[in-house]
């Protein structure tokens, strides 16, 4: 069953239960109410019997049963059912406390008398009273017997029902028919404002399916009807949650497209020279040794791009815990570990910045920078310097620079200017500097040096930065160790 005919289910259910209640308190409110006015019409008319005088009896009797048609139980116009005003007359009758009956007036022969009627005519305490209903001639009276005390016995007085029952049973119908009008009102409505409600749950099941179904989002991410209520919020999520499942796939589908590219010269340059080796023996010493070095400045490279793959490849989605992360101390471990690798030193000038990040996605990031810059000025004997300022790092060498047409594209990733094409690498490693800046909510920037070299650099959002000492004193270090 859908969630939309249950919510019309649900409301139906509620609407009929409030209906029936109403409905059935009403209906005991309005019968109670007018049995009991009967009630007191009979309680009057045996009062005012019991007390007449015993020479008087005879013609209170006659004006009870004369004139006492009882309470106005139908006001307004008059319904059409059985009984009529005369059969409405209330029928008197004396019990014997021998139990037996003596009409004393009324439109009947003779009011039946049960074992309670008699017990009350026997020996019942003046005033002790039995009201019920019963069924004489085809119509149906409701009979009040009361004890007169002593040797009096007791006196029975009744009147004709049959209207009243066929008014409350009108009334009855009408409350069953208005709590069933209810109930499909309520189911109406519970539908319609179901399908408001779950409209947008549909739309998402639907786009959960389609997603589960082919396991693709074509194209941009389905659009989700939005809200401030808790189904607006999980569309909002699930749109953004479709949109970075839709942004990954381009991702990943631009990084095996160009992995293939790059992938390609390296292993025809390798499956050239593996066809070379079948001839190996026919080589001079001085092509063989040409050939394996080739071969193996190959697969080095090779090696290295693979390693440069499956970096960029986790650098987005790496599962790193965030935390408190001292950017001067992510400086010095990547400078460091670059002078242990090319014997570079390196300039450190940071304040006490602390932001909150990855760790180790970071100090990828710099010693990145650190490789690039120990790459192109490979020749220069002075320091690199790093520069660490509220969140900003920026690494300084003094090599060749960046020409001006290639600023924008330094951080694509496999790009290699044209004067850098006989140098080592894979273009990869500022494109992961990319990567690391933009899930830190920054940006990366690269430029000339004045006097020549590169300035290449990333920040980090400011909203990260976390509280601390402040920039204070500023100590530079140069690390070698």
């Amino acid at each position: 069953m859908s969630l939309r005919s249950r919510f019309a289910l649900a409301f139906a259910a509620v609407g009929a239960a409030v209906a029936v209640a109403v409905g059935a308190l009403s209906y005991r409110a309005a019968s109670d109410r007018v049995l009991a006015e009967i009630d007191r019409s009979l309680r009057s008319t045996t009062t005012a019997v019991a007390h007449a005088a015993e020479e008087q009896q005879e013609q209170a009797v006659a004006d009870a049963v004369t004139h006492g048609t009882g309470p106005d139980l139908y006001p307004g116009p008059d319904l059409p059912g059985p009984g009529d005003e005369e059969e409405r007359r209330p029928v008197l009758q004396a019990v014997a406390r021998d139990g037996t009956p003596t009409l004393l007036g009324g439109p009947l022969d003779e009011l039946p008398v049960s074992r309670t009627a008699r017990a009350l005519a026997a020996s019942g305490p003046a005033g002790r009273s039995d009201t019920t209903e019963t069924d004489v001639g085809g119509h149906t009276y409701r009979l009040l017997t009361t004890a007169l005390g002593g040797d009096r016995g007791a006196l029975q007085v009744a009147v004709q029902v049959d209207q009243t029952h066929y008014v409350l049973g009108g009334m009855k119908r009408q409350i069953a028919a208005a709590s069933l009008a209810v109930m499909l009102v309520a189911a109406g409505t519970g539908r319609l404002l179901a399908g408001r409600i779950t409209r947008r749950l549909a739309r998402l099941a639907e786009v959960a399916e389609e997603v589960s179904t082919d396991g693709r989002v074509g194209g941009d991410a389905p659009e989700l009807t939005g809200g401030r209520d808790e189904v607006g919020r999980l569309s909002a999520s699930f749109s953004r949650m479709l949109g970075r499942i839709a942004a990954a796939r381009e991702a990943q589908e631009r990084l095996v497209h160009d992995a293939a590219h790059e992938l390609r010269t390296p292993l025809t340059s390798l499956l050239a020279n593996a066809t070379v080796l079948h001839r190996v023996t026919e080589l001079s010493p001085d092509s063989r040794d040409r050939l394996l070095d080739d071969v193996q400045d190959e697969t080095r490279e090779l090696g290295h791009l693979v390693d440069e793959l499956v970096e960029l490849a986790l650098a987005g989605g790496r599962e790193e815990a965030e935390e408190p992360v001292a950017l001067a101390k992510v400086a010095r471990r990547a400078a460091r570990r670059v002078y242990r690798r090319t014997g570079r030193l390196v300039h450190i000038d940071a304040d006490d910045c602390v932001v909150r990040g990855r760790p180790q996605g970071l100090e990828r990031a710099v010693g990145n920078l650190l490789e690039n810059a120990a790459k192109f000025d490979a020749d220069g004997d002075e320091p690199i310097e790093v520069r660490v300022r509220r969140g900003a790092i920026t690494v300084r060498d003094r090599g060749p620079g960046i020409a001006a047409a290639d600023i924008d594209r330094v951080f694509d990733r496999f790009y290699r200017a044209d004067g850098t094409r006989g140098l080592p690498g894979s273009g990869l490693g500022l494109a992961i500097v990319h990567d690391v800046a933009e899930a830190h909510g920054g940006t990366v920037s690269a430029g000339t040096r004045p006097g020549g070299g590169a300035t290449v650099g990333f920040t980090v959002s400011r909203s990260r930065l976390l509280p601390g000492p402040g920039p204070g004193p500023r100590t530079p270090t140069t690390a070698t160790d």
